[in-house]
């Protein structure tokens, strides 16, 4: 049986006071119940939006509701009470993965004084953290550069000069009938800050020239294949970033 939201009210809670015990032998105005209700019900959401990261990290947007409520261990219907579509969940998930990813680059800026260290640190700590597998799709589309005049008025990434595909932030049509998963302009700002550790490994030429902020989230986005042993899957995990952060740092001529 699985737990109700909050907003269902315990009988006991609008008893008149002075009924008669039940035969539980509490009074009937006895509203213990209510607290517990309304602490079950935030547990009940930190369940789905675990579950719902869980899943999503491991199938993608694309999952069903159903599996995120079989992980919570809860009825579907208890997520529709939450979260009143998929694009609805599929939005907050999305934007809160993007902030906590800002925020982990935010922190490389601020703490690391050598550039090819920032982005170092920001990668192996994205990767270990898992955002980088919920980055909304749209921060994840490449363009070239000048090739699609068609497409209205996307912010590209700031000061990406270089002459390979760079990102940009186009609208991915929707998948499953699902809208867009996360705000632009949460996702405008991660590509802003991580510009600014790629340019700043650039100009320090530790990182190649031609390596744009879509390969640097490529590589955040980049998983090992699932092991069924987990220290197997963090070794697994670190030797694929290491491999990837050697494709990334410059070569001298």
């Amino acid at each position: 049986m699985h737990i109700q939201d909050s907003h269902w009210t315990s009988a006991s809670a609008v008893a008149p006071s002075g009924a008669a015990p039940g035969a539980n032998g509490r009074g009937a105005g006895d509203s213990s119940r209510s607290t517990p209700l309304r602490v079950d019900a935030q547990r009940n959401l930190e369940h789905v939006l675990r579950a719902a990261r869980e899943v999503f990290g491991e199938l993608g947007y694309g999952a069903p509701m159903e599996d995120v409520a079989r992980r919570a261990r809860v009825g579907v219907g208890t997520v529709y009470r939450r979260f009143p579509s998929k694009d609805v969940l599929v939005r907050r998930i999305a934007e809160e993965e993007t902030a906590r990813l800002t925020d982990q680059a935010r922190t490389a800026l601020g703490q690391e004084d050598e550039p090819w260290s920032a982005l170092s640190r920001f990668l192996r700590t994205s990767v270990a953290s898992g955002a980088g597998r919920l980055l909304p799709p749209q921060v994840l589309r490449v363009g070239v550069a000048d090739s699609e005049e068609g497409v209205r008025g996307e912010p590209r990434v700031p000061e990406q000069r270089a002459a390979t595909p760079e990102l940009r932030l186009v609208e991915q049509p929707p998948v499953g009938g699902e809208g867009l998963p996360a705000d632009d302009a949460g996702a405008a700002t991660l590509l802003d800050v991580v510009g600014r550790l790629v340019d700043r490994a650039r100009e320090a030429g530790e990182l190649r020239v031609d390596v744009t902020v879509s390969d640097v989230l490529l590589v955040i986005a980049t998983a090992a294949p699932s092991l069924p042993d987990a220290a197997q899957q963090e070794a697994a995990s670190a030797r694929l970033l290491d491999i990837l952060l050697e494709g990334l740092r410059s070569r001298p001529a």
